[in-house]
């Protein structure tokens, strides 16, 4: 069977694993090279200044955070802007997981707002990388499918 035969369900399982993993690779390195901004404000206000330098933008809801009027209306003028200036957009879909990437041990300090993360270009060089690659292929094909914020399911590990 090759991909093609494979029926659409399953092959967009397949292309939503490989992108949970694409995008746990990005968030690694980006977290190594210093290049994340967390939370709504702190991206509002990245966004506003310098655009141009941001790569990528997730957004990360739980359950109970959905019905919240204030944080929908944030990420839809985020979403608004993202689409303006040509950002990608993610919604990801089990922020327990993104702060286990994130925070790894923060201890008795309060959690980080993470219901907004941007990842930015380093300034020294452009991204080469295959895995930021393989997101805004991702990201591309579900435009075709009028999928404009795809949501993504990290994997648990």
């Amino acid at each position: 069977m090759t991909l093609e035969e494979l029926p659409g369900d399953l092959r967009t399982a397949g292309r939503m694993e490989q992108a949970g993993d694409a995008l746990e690779e990005v968030l690694s390195k980006a977290l190594s090279q210093r290049s994340l901004t967390l939370g709504v404000y702190e991206a509002a206000k990245l966004l506003n200044v310098d655009p141009d330098n941001v790569v990528l933008c997730l957004l990360a809801a739980d359950e109970e955070e959905e019905g919240d009027a204030a944080l929908q209306i944030h990420f839809t003028l985020i979403q608004a802007f993202c689409c303006e200036n040509d950002i990608n957009i993610l919604r990801v879909s089990n922020p327990g997981r993104l702060a286990q990437l994130l925070l790894p041990a923060t201890g008795p300090e309060p959690p980080a707002d993470l219901h907004c993360v941007l990842v930015t270009n380093p300034h020294a060089s452009q991204w080469k990388d295959p895995a930021l690659s393989q997101l805004m292929c991702f990201c591309r094909e579900s435009r075709y499918m009028d999928q404009w914020v795809p949501v993504i399911n990290l994997p648990e590990r």
